[in-house]
């Protein structure tokens, strides 16, 4: 009974001369889907730094307190038998480039790693083993080109129409590409940008709104009344003129709270909530906590109120480091000690210095007294329980 409508509407249709078009049977699911929902940014890398970095606090506070904090962890080369104080190595990790230091090259890697899910690293060759120079390039200017067997075959960097291809087929490829787990694609990583996006809209809408409520003088919304004499409504050119007007001047964020000029007939009754019932600070905050989970970064640490996850800020800074730094860290030096060794030949691993970090002392602090009083343990083995490279001695006398 509720869609005899439709079969009117077919029979007038047969009934007026109009050609036949062909069209996909699934436009009209489409077109019905599509009514009404919600506007999201764009997800592509450059959007998503923009809004996502560029365009909000959380965001741009979260990657930042990530990626200095990992740049800042001193690093240590060791291998099977000892660790290192002087080697090329180390000495290219601590002068990369003759614009950066060690801790410039570090904090763009993490950031870019970051807000992409993919970390590209140009090792410059030079007369010896080790590269000359290393730098950091831009994830959104780099495309992985695959081979038939599917493993990359070349990397392609491309500034507007200038294109610049790295041959991945040697023995040492000139990039080291460094990505987060993506379940979805083979040759990129997944960021948590992207997995913020959502809460980075709101986020951003929010304080887009709040900003035109107060612009306007946070008035409300509310209804318009028609109070026309003689007439039990409005005239249909009358009421196509109004809704036009209020669709172009008085919809959307930028008109939140513009007013309204009525003309006779017409009454404003307002009926909409104040910012305050509408709560926009918790919407904000919520979303401000979804956008520091997907970072990992315990909300506590960016100032966000109403967060009782860790008892003290020196548990959440203790935390911060433990589940996000320090992972984070590690992954990334040890793809860097395995590319740059393929250079010289050596196997070697490059490290976060854990001892040397201040948020966890107080754990390797513990770790240390516990492995010191195990008596039942080796040197050895207390060494290689501590992450230490066996001593000079010991492996001379085996």
């Amino acid at each position: 009974m509720g869609f005899e409508f439709l079969r009117r509407g077919a029979k007038a249709a047969k009934m007026t001369a109009v050609p036949e078009q062909k069209a996909s049977a699934t436009g009209p699911v489409v077109a019905y889907s599509s009514a009404g929902r919600v506007a999201w940014s764009p997800r592509d890398t450059v959007s998503l730094s923009r809004t996502g970095f560029l365009g909000n606090p959380v965001g741009f506070r979260s990657v930042k307190l990530i990626a200095e904090a990992a740049a800042a962890l001193p690093l240590v080369l060791q291998d099977s038998r000892q660790r290192f104080e002087t080697h090329p190595l180390l000495s290219l990790v601590q002068r990369p480039n003759g614009a950066q230091g060690r801790a410039e090259l570090m904090e763009a890697l993490f950031a870019q790693l970051l807000l992409t899910g993919n970390a590209y690293v140009e090792a410059v060759s030079g007369e010896d083993a080790l590269p000359l120079e290393l730098h950091v390039l831009r994830s959104d200017r780099m495309r992985v080109v695959p081979g038939a067997d599917g493993w990359p075959v070349a990397y392609e960097y491309a500034v507007g129409s200038r294109k610049h291809r790295f041959n991945a087929g040697g023995a040492v490829s000139a990039i080291c590409h460094v990505k987060s787990f993506h379940p979805q694609d083979d040759h990129y990583g997944f960021s948590p940008m992207q997995a913020a996006a959502m809460a980075v809209d709101v986020h951003n809408s929010a304080s887009r709104w709040s900003k035109s409520l107060l612009d306007n003088a946070a008035r409300p919304s509310g209804a318009l009344v028609w109070k026309g004499e003689g007439q039990s409504g409005m005239e249909d050119d009358q009421f196509r003129r109004l809704s036009e007007e209020i669709e172009n001047f008085h919809q959307g964020a930028r008109n939140a709270g513009r007013p309204m000029l009525l003309e006779g007939g017409l009454d404003w009754k307002p009926m909409g909530f104040s910012p305050s019932d509408m709560e926009f600070q918790k919407t904000k905050e919520a979303a401000a906590r979804e956008i520091a989970l997907a970072f990992g970064v315990p909300p506590m640490l960016l100032g966000i109120q109403g967060d009782s996850t860790h008892a003290n800020y020196q548990e959440a800074n203790r935390a911060f480091y433990r589940l996000t730094v320090v992972p984070l860290a590690t992954r990334v030096a040890a793809s860097l000690s395995e590319w740059l060794g393929g250079f010289s030949g050596e196997s070697v691993e490059l490290k976060p210095d854990l001892d040397q970090v201040p948020a966890l002392a107080a754990e390797r602090d513990a770790q240390w007294s516990r492995v010191a009083g195990a008596a039942f343990l080796s040197d050895a083995e207390k060494r290689a329980i501590l992450g230490l490279p066996v001593l000079q001695e010991a492996a001379s006398d085996g």
